[in-house]
């Protein structure tokens, strides 16, 4: 059945053949799917090529058929942010997260909604590592995988000057001391809240969520972190 008007956002597209794409798209209503888009190389198709770049927003019509729908349409809703540097690299970050930890065709409207918030926030003025970390919170707990931020399994309340470990399954564990991904109960009380804790915290947070993240993922995990790991060495001030 043809899905018309469709609303998406682009994850990822890659040449295909000598005149195509395979797209990767996040839609509003039927989760993350994958197209081809035919014929795109041509002078005519400037526009269509334009709309298919990731980050943009954009109105298809597509045929499913099997693992990859075929494209009928595409337009661009708005222009995609112009981001460059870092927060450029916090983007295929994002769209990496996306792409490996949502199914393919299974809306997940939360997933959606994210997406165009982070994307918004990219663009705009606020700390970039707290922009990342609150995505990934919320992404975690839309797919089912958040855990309790702010307390133990027992319901029992964090304390502030504590360290913990944050388990996949069951969320924070009291350490006895100071391990390379423990983190203080202050970080998860304020990642909690949605408040922005200090740089160090902040800092703490990016290493315990990515073994979060990471039991999600498998042993191959995402190309992205290597990446913001180098950029990292060359800018140690602004942490992602």
């Amino acid at each position: 059945m043809r899905i018309d008007a469709q609303p998406a956002f682009v994850l990822h597209a890659r040449p295909w053949r000598e005149t195509s794409l395979l797209v990767e798209l996040l839609t509003r209503d039927h989760g993350r799917v994958g197209v081809v888009a035919r014929g795109v190389t041509g002078a005519k198709r400037h526009l269509l090529r334009a709309a298919l770049q990731p980050l943009q927003s954009i109105r298809i019509d597509y045929l499913p058929r099997g693992e990859l729908a075929r494209l009928i349409q595409a337009e661009a809703i708005d222009a995609a942010p112009m981001l460059a540097g870092e927060a450029l690299m916090a983007a295929f970050y994002v769209n990496e997260l996306v792409l490996k930890l949502t199914p393919r065709n299974d809306a997940i409207a939360p997933v959606f909604d994210l997406y165009a918030r982070v994307r918004g926030d990219l663009a705009g003025n606020a700390p970039l590592a707290w922009t990342l970390r609150r995505f990934e919170r919320d992404l975690l707990d839309a797919l089912g995988y958040g855990l309790p931020w702010d307390s133990l399994a027992d319901d029992e309340a964090l304390e502030p000057e504590a360290r913990y470990r944050l388990d996949p399954e069951h969320g924070p564990v009291r350490e006895s001391r100071r391990g390379i991904d423990s983190v203080s109960g202050a970080a998860l009380i304020a990642l909690a809240a949605d408040q922005m804790p200090a740089t160090e915290l902040l800092m703490e947070l990016r290493a315990a969520l990515r073994g979060v993240l990471a039991s999600h993922l498998g042993p191959q995990g995402l190309r992205s972190w290597g990446l913001l790991g180098e950029l990292a060495r060359v800018r140690p001030r602004r942490q992602e």
